[in-house]
C-alpha cells in the first residue's frame, strides 16, 4: 500500500488511496486542489501525497456541497484554518453557523419556489398572464403579446 510514514509521525496517502477511502474520484481530488480547496505535497518520486487529515476536509467539501453551498464558500470557510487541519468542534460549529443564515435563505426560497408550483401549468408562460415564476405582475405583457421568455432575442 502505498503509505509513508513522514518524520512527525503524520501518515501520508497517495492519490488512489485518498479516493478509495474518501469515496471520490481522482479526478475530483486533482480539481479540488486546483480550487484550492486541499493540498498535497510531493513525494521525492513527484507523487502526490496528501496527509491523512485531508479526508476530513473532503468530509466536509461532500456535505457542504450536498446542501448545495458553492465551492467559493467551502474554501472561504475552509481558508480560515491551515490546511489539512483537524477542526476542533469549536471551528466546526463556527463554520457550520457561518453557513446557516446562507442555507436558511435557500430553504425559503425554495419553499416559495415549491408552494408557487401549484399554480404553474409548465407552460412556459404562454397562457398565464400573471405567472408568479417567471412573469410576476405581468411585466412581460407590457412588451408586447405572446411568448417573450421564448421570443427572446436571439431564439428563433
Amino acid at each position: 500500500m502505498a503509505v509513508e510514514k513522514k518524520l512527525d509521525g503524520l501518515r501520508s496517502l497517495s492519490v488512489g488511496e485518498v479516493a478509495r477511502r474518501s469515496g471520490v474520484a481522482v479526478s475530483t481530488l486533482h480539481f479540488y486542489e486546483s480550487k484550492g480547496l486541499i493540498a498535497s505535497t510531493r513525494s521525492a518520486g513527484n507523487q502526490r501525497r496528501y496527509p491523512a487529515l485531508v479526508l476530513r476536509s473532503i468530509a466536509i467539501i461532500k456535505v457542504a456541497q450536498r446542501t448545495g453551498i458553492p465551492l467559493e464558500e467551502i474554501k472561504s470557510a475552509l481558508g480560515r484554518y491551515p490546511p489539512n487541519s483537524k477542526l476542533s468542534a469549536a471551528q466546526w460549529r463556527e463554520m457550520s453557523s457561518a453557513w446557516r443564515d446562507s442555507l436558511n435563505a435557500r430553504i425559503r426560497t425554495l419553499e416559495a419556489l415549491r408552494d408557487s408550483l401549484d399554480d404553474c401549468i409548465g407552460c412556459g408562460c404562454l397562457s398565464l398572464e400573471d405567472c408568479p415564476l417567471r412573469n410576476p405582475g405581468d411585466a412581460l405583457g407590457k412588451e408586447g403579446s405572446g411568448p417573450r421568455i421564448l421570443e427572446g432575442p436571439g431564439i428563433n
